[in-house]
């Protein structure tokens, strides 16, 4: 079920795709750097703040199974333009949080509103684009994530340094407000999926609807896949910051740095991932990936002693190959789906990612410490546990079978 569109409209779509999907990201990323300052001000354990950061994906995960039952009853821009000024709202509570507790809350208000709007994205995605060329679009949405590390994060760190902790969340508010504005221009309605149902009986509906997808063994696979492909990242990326500054010797006003660099060789390098996963076919370039995945992991956990160029080398590369593998990893689990209930299947998709990252996020915690002088141990065992996630998708990857296309 494909809606086609002009190619103008096509590249604006995936525009204001990628804007949404760029505050949602900078809005999750901008925690991980502020993790010294929080960790500082507030008295605060790594593990709590890990707690912090799973706050808002456990509520995402949360969010994305409920909305699960109701989004293939709903219009894919209707859905949109709910949840996304919503979400501006939650991140404007952030900024005005006076204390650890209410920041908690307003970041479980974030997670909420925001765990959908990567699924709403990548469904649009699916359903406008074909399966030959999803691999760029995909390419095209996802450079939101290098977007937001070349030039929210050091961005918001500015804000941060010449105002407080505060100000990168008012930014976000207002981005949040203007980008919605161009998407309710932009967006097409894609009723397609609605179906009218003669009994009038909603609820059997709904949880008929939820049973057939979580039921289909094709799309329990593509859920472990998609579960272990993040967690394999995120059990060591909202760490970084805490680990080179109390390892690495990195001072607060370097760590910039390391996502501008980061952010620039993943913004070069997505749209050339999307096109070669589209020639030499997705499950082979995310298989690549994904074995690739635990050497740049565990390099990150153990550059304490690389001087800086080095470390920032380790990390960019650790950027490239975590962005990298979700382009044709979200292809092919958006090509897993059933068509008619793509969107029930990608918002639980979202859900499984956001419980997967809040899960790597607390276990990661749970694995670090400190020794006497202040410096982090234990940190190359998360990278291990990561990297055994990121082959276990490897392995998930050649199980799914794919609607829509005749690629094994």
């Amino acid at each position: 079920m494909t809606t086609l569109l002009t190619p103008q409209r096509e590249r604006w779509l995936l525009l204001t795709l990628a804007s949404i999907q760029f505050t949602s990201v900078l809005d999750f990323m901008i925690m991980m750097p502020l993790g010294p300052q929080l960790t500082q001000l507030f008295g605060i354990s790594a593990g709590q703040f890990g707690f912090l950061v799973s706050a808002y994906t456990f509520s995402a995960g949360l969010s994305g199974f409920l909305a699960s039952t109701y989004i293939d009853r709903l219009g894919r821009k209707r859905m949109m333009l709910t949840f996304y000024p919503l979400f501006g709202l939650a991140a404007l509570a952030c900024s005005l949080a006076p204390s650890f507790g209410w920041l908690m809350v307003a970041r479980v208000a974030s997670g909420f509103f925001g765990g959908v709007l990567m699924a709403l994205s990548q469904t649009i995605v699916a359903e406008v684009i074909p399966f030959e060329r999803r691999g760029r679009a995909m390419g095209v949405v996802m450079t939101s994530f290098s977007v937001a590390t070349v030039a929210g994060v050091p961005l918001a760190l500015f804000l941060v340094s010449h105002f407080n902790w505060h100000a990168p969340f008012v930014a976000i508010a207002i981005m949040v407000a203007v980008v919605a504005t161009v998407a309710s221009q932009i967006l097409p309605s894609l009723k397609g999926h609605l179906q009218t149902h003669a009994d009038g009986n909603a609820l059997r509906v709904i949880l008929a609807n939820l049973r057939a997808v979580v039921v289909d063994p094709n799309h329990l696979r593509a859920f472990a896949m998609s579960a272990s492909m993040v967690f394999a990242g995120f059990a060591v990326i909202p760490y970084i910051t805490l680990y080179l500054q109390a390892n690495a010797g990195f001072q607060a006003e370097q760590i910039p740095y390391v996502y501008l660099f980061g952010g620039i060789s993943t913004l070069a390098t997505a749209r050339w991932i999307g096109h070669w996963s589209d020639r030499a076919g997705k499950a082979y370039a995310f298989r690549r990936l994904a074995l690739l995945m635990p050497l740049p992991l565990l390099g990150m956990t153990l550059s304490a002693e690389l001087p800086k160029a080095g470390v920032l080398v380790v990390s960019s590369i650790l950027f490239v190959v975590m962005s990298g593998r979700m382009i044709p990893g979200m292809a092919l689990i958006g090509a897993s789906a059933d068509p008619q209930r793509r969107g029930s299947f990608m918002t639980l998709n979202s859900a499984v990612q956001s419980l997967a990252m809040g899960s790597a996020a607390l276990v990661g915690g749970l694995i670090l410490g400190r020794d006497g002088n202040g410096h982090l141990t234990h940190y190359w065992v998360a990278a291990l546990v990561g990297g055994s996630a990121s082959v276990l998708s490897f392995v998930l990857s050649s199980k799914l079978r794919l609607h829509g296309t005749t690629a094994p």
